[in-house]
Order: structure tokens, then sequence, then C-alpha cells
């Protein structure tokens, strides 16, 4: 743990935008920006170097673009040296029935304007979207079409796929397979098990973990880790949700990755180094990031499984 300051962390998946509401009136920021700044800057000192702020909605993934856009300028107050941002637009399963059309005006303006694999491009995947049977929101029926709807716009504009899925395994994996899993698909906060995992790795996705990996109740969750091999093994916090151990019922910090990736790295049975060595280039080959370094290696063949467009450093 001696290195872990000098380490770089990529947080794939939180959601900060309620923290950059209410922006003040320029010349006070406001509350919420102050907060905002706080929480960057906590960030920066854990390490981390880039996180990807997720909607769940036409309204909260034009609120992720904006928060990223603000924090690009040079006068924003939640700047931190050597800290990026990107966003995602996505439905969440709770709220299909507002129709996928509602993110149709956000991606029009959104894509095109800067290629993808390109850094500065702000929009970086489709998501989260998927199924979620535990609460039912949503229509099951509603749930299915907008998440194969979102499928089809990842794979169109060829964008990540960020998928969000509770218990409803089954019908998540058939709707990937029937409309075509996207090059880059990643089923954040994974809490599945073993079976699951085999299954979604089949898919050729990736799995991210979540401070979920920490609970005391989670064997599951750590064997689907153990198995899932390094090259497809990411790392998120949710902010502001699911707070790992120790931190439980408190407000999530994207700073708090590294609590969550020396987990993985437990159970991995390696250096928490070396788990932040491969995640970070992991995320940034999800998002297509391309102007970043491919992860290292395991295996001598010609390209990497988790980076194809680079070639293998082994």
């Amino acid at each position: 743990m001696a290195h872990d300051a000098v380490v770089e962390w990529f947080d794939t998946h939180c959601h900060l935008q309620e923290e950059f509401a209410e922006a003040g009136d320029g010349n006070d920021p406001g509350p919420h920006a102050t907060r905002l700044a706080e929480t960057v800057a906590r960030a920066a000192e854990a390490g981390v170097t880039g996180m990807v702020c997720v909607g769940t909605g036409a309204g909260s993934s034009a609120e992720a673009v904006d928060l990223v856009r603000a924090m690009r300028r040079p006068d924003s107050v939640a700047v931190a040296e050597g800290v990026e941002m990107w966003a995602t637009v996505g439905l969440h399963p709770h709220d299909a029935v507002d129709g996928v059309d509602s993110l149709d005006a956000l991606l029009g303006a959104e894509l095109g304007t800067v290629p993808v694999g390109d850094g500065q491009r702000v929009v970086v995947a489709i998501g989260e979207c998927g199924l979620d049977y535990h609460y039912d929101h949503s229509p099951r029926p509603t749930q299915r079409e907008a998440f194969a709807l979102q499928v089809e716009l990842a794979n169109r504009h060829r964008l990540a796929l960020v998928i969000h899925t509770r218990e409803a395994w089954d019908d998540t994996l058939d709707i990937l397979a029937a409309v075509g899993v996207p090059e880059r698909t990643v089923v954040h906060c994974f809490t599945g098990g073993p079976e699951e995992a085999r299954r979604c790795l089949d898919l050729g996705t990736f799995l991210s973990f979540s401070g979920v990996v920490t609970f005391k109740n989670a064997d599951q969750v750590r064997e689907a880790a153990a198995l899932c091999p390094l090259h497809r093994l990411l790392v998120e916090t949710d902010a502001p949700f699911l707070a790992p151990v120790p931190h439980r019922r408190t407000l999530n910090l994207p700073s708090r990755v590294l609590v969550v990736g020396a987990a993985i790295a437990q159970v991995k049975v390696v250096e928490t180094l070396v788990f932040a060595e491969v995640s970070t280039p992991n995320a940034r080959a999800l998002f297509a990031l391309w102007g970043r370094r491919p992860p290292p290696c395991d295996s001598a063949h010609k390209r990497c499984p988790a980076f194809p467009q680079a070639r293998c450093r082994v």
C-alpha cells in the first residue's frame, strides 16, 4: 500500500451531477460546486486520474455532459491537476417509460463533433441501461425494449455500453446476444456469482466491481472477481452510492475507488499496485481513450484482448 499515493486509479462509474447542481451566480460558486471541488480534490489526492460521470436519463445525462464541460474550463472551481472526466448518455431501466427517444437531442448535439478515440470527446458511452427486475419501476416489456434500443445505439455510434442488471440475467444476456454485443461493453456494479461472470465473459464484456465487493455477505461477488481475468476487470465507486467497508452508510466518493481496488486486489491475490496498473488502462480501453498506453498483458499474443487496436507490449 505504500505505492498507492502515486498509482493512477480510474473510477469507471460515478454520479456527481447532484454535486454540480445550483452552481452559483458566477461570483459565489455555490455550495454544490464547492462540495464538488472538494470531492475532485480528494480524488486527485487518492491518485484518481480519470472518472466517468454516468447518466440515467435525459436530464441526468445532460447534467453529466454539462459537468464535464464545466470541469474542462480553466476557471472551473472543480479543476484538479491530473484529473479527467467524461460522461455517458443513457436511460436507466427504472425510467424506461420515458422512452429512448428522450435522449435523441443530447446525442445529436454531442456525437459526431469529435471522433471515437479522441480523449477530448465528452460522451464516451451509452448507459447506464439494462434491466432491473428487483424494483420493476418500469414494466418489464418496456425495460427490454429500451435496453435493446440502447444496445443498438452503442453499436451504431461505436460507443461503449454500460449495463445495469439486477435479477434479470437471462433476459439481459439474451438481448445482448440477439441485438449484438458492442465491441466495448461493461457490466457495471457486478453483483452476480461465478456462473453469471462466466456468461458475461463469454460474451466478451468487462466486469466492473463496486464497494459491494467489500460487503460481508458478498462471497459470490468476490468469487466472481476471483475468476475474472485481470485484463477484463474494472473498478468503480458508483458514488455517491454503495460506499465500501469501512465507510458504509456514508456518502460515497470517487476517492474511495482505492478502497475498492485494494479489496479486489486481495481477492485476486495481487498487489494493489499491480491491479491499479492493469485496471486503469483497462478503463481507458473500454472507453476508447486511445491517447493512453495499452494495458500490460500477461500472454505473448500479437494483440492485447483488452486493447485490440494496440500492439501488445509483451
